[in-house]
């Protein structure tokens, strides 16, 4: 999930100061769950994937593409 958000941001041509101005948090929040630091509830997540230009459904098949078979 990690790699696809900050893939996503990268795609965008946002840095994480750019991102997080957006979404009203400072540059320290979107570091912090880029680095799995901080866990995202469903309501943060939706709110970046609008700014990132996308919905969870494609999200979602992203994540599940990259998921290893097993933890």
């Amino acid at each position: 999930m990690l790699s696809t958000l900050i893939s996503l941001r990268k795609e965008s041509g946002l840095s994480q100061a750019d991102l997080a101005e957006r979404i009203g948090k400072p540059a320290s929040f979107v570091g912090k769950y880029e680095l799995g630091e901080r866990r995202l509830d469903a309501v943060e997540l939706l709110i970046i994937l609008r700014e990132l230009s996308t919905d969870f459904e494609a999200f979602w098949a992203r994540t599940n593409a990259i998921l290893p078979q097993k933890l």
